[in-house]
């Protein structure tokens, strides 16, 4: 009967811990979120996975799951109430000193992810474990990710990588003497890369003799980059897209103006194509102030 009692109040103790932080997250629920194996895997794209066998796997280094994502919290600990007999038995065997299975993770960037044993993982963190002995699958990604992170600040991590691998392969910033080709979203270097390969193609058609690479760099900067983001400033879009980066800008207004040229013809201007770009997609000052006030007066309610 004693130990019925200290499970159900370890539970109901782990639950309210759970009910507090979606509490203190309820304007960015996003940050209170278990994160998703799959959607790691989509940001880091690994290669080969490498079977590790049994480890000692630091508990705090465990942040998301394959599968279970929704019943618990970053924490780990229980959001829902359906949890409790199956989450009991775990920490009822761990009263009773009751060797339990290892648990089975994946591990990419540094960090793990549970494949099976999440009520495990969640008992062990209430508990104030360190530890836990873990089967583990290694995810090979040259790619560290920093402990505590949300999903939001591993995808500016993975930028930060992104960006430094550009910048080394291409000289991009010697070639250019611009430092500040910034993006808000993953996979925008390579596109990048695309672009100037693409333009090295086109002048190379009139040439008898191939380009240098940092010649076409240079060339793709000054005369495809430089002047969309002039249109850019001309027509105040960055205004209507907050968040965002001139890079982005960039990458959104070129293929807008590419499909419009298809579309229209080979002389549709970059001019008309931002003009046109803004109005279409740019979010107006009207709904942004809207939007401004709806969020005012949700954190007034919750005061």
């Amino acid at each position: 009967m004693y130990l019925s009692s200290q499970t159900d109040d370890d539970f109901n103790k782990a639950r309210n811990k759970a009910l507090v932080n979606e509490i203190q997250h309820m304007l960015s629920p996003e940050e209170a979120t278990l994160i998703l194996f799959s959607d790691i895997k989509k940001l880091l794209k690994p290669k080969d996975e490498v079977y590790k066998g049994m480890q000692v796997v630091p508990i705090k280094l465990i942040v998301g799951s394959e599968g279970r994502y929704k019943d618990f919290d970053n924490h780990f600990f229980p959001k829902n109430n359906f949890l409790k007999e199956r989450w009991e038995r775990i920490d009822m065997a761990h009263y009773q000193d009751v060797v339990l299975p290892p648990i089975t993770l994946y591990e990419v960037g540094g960090l793990y992810f549970v494949r099976d044993g999440n009520h495990r993982v969640s008992v062990a963190k209430s508990l104030g474990g360190e530890n836990i002995d873990a089967e583990v699958v290694s995810l090979q990604s040259e790619i560290k990710l920093k402990p505590g992170s949300t999903k939001e600040e591993m995808v500016r991590q993975v930028i930060a990588y992104e960006k430094r691998v550009f910048y080394s392969e291409t000289n991009f910033g010697d070639i250019t003497d611009y430092w500040c080709l910034d993006f808000s979203t993953t996979g925008q270097y390579d596109v990048i890369y695309n672009h100037i390969l693409i333009h090295k193609y086109y002048i190379n058609m009139n040439k008898t003799e191939e380009i240098p690479f940092d010649e076409a760099v240079l060339s793709w900067f000054n005369n495809v980059y430089l002047p969309v983001i002039h249109a850019i400033d001309e027509h105040h879009i960055m205004r209507r897209f907050k968040g965002r980066t001139k890079a982005d800008l960039y990458v959104f207004v070129i293929k807008y103006w590419d499909e419009l040229k298809q579309k229209f013809g080979g002389d549709f201007s970059l001019d008309k194509a931002a003009e046109d770009f803004k109005r279409t997609f740019g979010t107006t000052i009207l709904v942004r102030i809207r939007n401004f006030f709806a969020k005012s007066r949700m954190k007034k309610n919750l005061q």
